[in-house]
Parts: structure tokens; C-alpha cells; sequence
């Protein structure tokens, strides 16, 4: 891994040490059709919609999620490829024989 990559990757892991962030990012990622509305995200938090839009914006920032404006409200779903991304990261390799 080049110095630029961990770099950036450090910048995602940022983003995700959050936990209203992860909690925001797995209720996306688990939403039924693959995309959450911003109106059903804020609910289970006691957080003003504004500080949910910041969290959102830093997940987008990280490159986690992206959303597309429907009406007066956004939809969200994570981009599969940065997850399938971190998740390489911590694969093991396998070992023949064990």
C-alpha cells in the first residue's frame, strides 16, 4: 500500500469512528431496497436534522455513500465498491492445509 492510499483509507476509517456514522451507514447499507431517505434516518436519532445532514456529508466526503435529490428529499446507498474496498483490507489470506 502506497503512502497516498493509507493516506486517504485513514481519512474513510475517520469518517467511520464515528458511531452515529457507522450507525448511519449500516442502516443505509441494510435499508430494503438498498437506499435510505434522509427522512427515515433522522428517527431513531436524538439529533437535530442538521447534525444528521453533517454526519451524512462526512460519509459522502469519505466516499461510503452517495445521494440523489428526489423532490424534497435525498436518497442514499452506500458505494459497494469503497466497502468492498475496506473490507479487502482485512481479509486473511488462506492457508492451504489448515
Amino acid at each position: 500500500m502506497s503512502e497516498d492510499e493509507a493516506a486517504e483509507l485513514a481519512g474513510v476509517f475517520k469518517a467511520l469512528a464515528d458511531p452515529v456514522r457507522l450507525r448511519l451507514l449500516n442502516m443505509i447499507a441494510s435499508a430494503e431496497d438498498g437506499e435510505a431517505c434522509v427522512c427515515d434516518l433522522t428517527g431513531p436519532f436524538e439529533l437535530s436534522g442538521p447534525t444528521i445532514s453533517h454526519h451524512l456529508k462526512v460519509l459522502r466526503n469519505a466516499g461510503l455513500i452517495e445521494g440523489e435529490r428526489r423532490g424534497t428529499w435525498v436518497y442514499y446507498r452506500v458505494v459497494g465498491e469503497q466497502v468492498t474496498r475496506l473490507s479487502g483490507l482485512f481479509a486473511l489470506p488462506v492457508l492451504v492445509g489448515s
